[in-house]
C-alpha cells in the first residue's frame, strides 16, 4: 500500500504543477488583460481532485490518520478552483480577478498542504 500511496502523491504533485504552471505562464498576459485558462490548468485541477480523493481512501484503508478538517478545506478550495476554470475555460479573455483568484487559491492550497499539521 505504501508504494501505491507514493505513486498517487507523485501524481498529485504533477497535477498541482500543471495548475500552478498554467497560471504562472500567463501572469504577464494577466497584466495585459488577455489571460485565459488553459486546458492544462483544468486537467491539473482534475488530476488533483481524483488523486486527492484516492489518497484519502488509501490512507484510511491503511489505518493512517487523516485530518478530515484539513482535507475538507482543501477540497472546498479545489472545488472553487475547478468551478472557476470550468465555467470560464472557453472565454478568450478571463478577468484579472478570476484569474488571480485561481492563482491565489492554488497557492493557498499548497500552503495548507505543507504547513497545516
Amino acid at each position: 500500500m505504501s508504494v501505491l500511496i507514493h505513486v498517487f502523491v507523485a501524481l498529485h504533485i504533477i497535477g498541482i504543477a500543471s495548475l500552478l504552471g498554467g497560471f504562472l505562464t500567463q501572469t504577464k498576459a494577466m497584466g495585459a488583460g488577455t489571460a485565459r485558462f488553459s486546458p492544462a490548468m483544468l486537467h491539473g485541477a482534475l488530476t488533483m481532485l481524483v488523486t486527492g480523493i484516492a489518497l484519502v481512501g488509501f490512507h484510511q484503508a491503511d489505518d493512517n490518520p487523516v485530518n478530515n478538517v484539513k482535507i475538507g478545506v482543501k477540497l472546498l478550495i479545489l472545488v472553487v478552483i475547478l468551478a472557476l476554470i470550468y465555467l470560464k475555460r472557453d472565454e478568450e479573455k478571463v478577468s484579472k480577478g478570476a484569474f488571480a483568484a485561481v492563482g491565489g487559491l492554488t497557492l493557498a492550497n499548497i500552503f495548507i498542504a505543507t504547513l497545516w499539521t
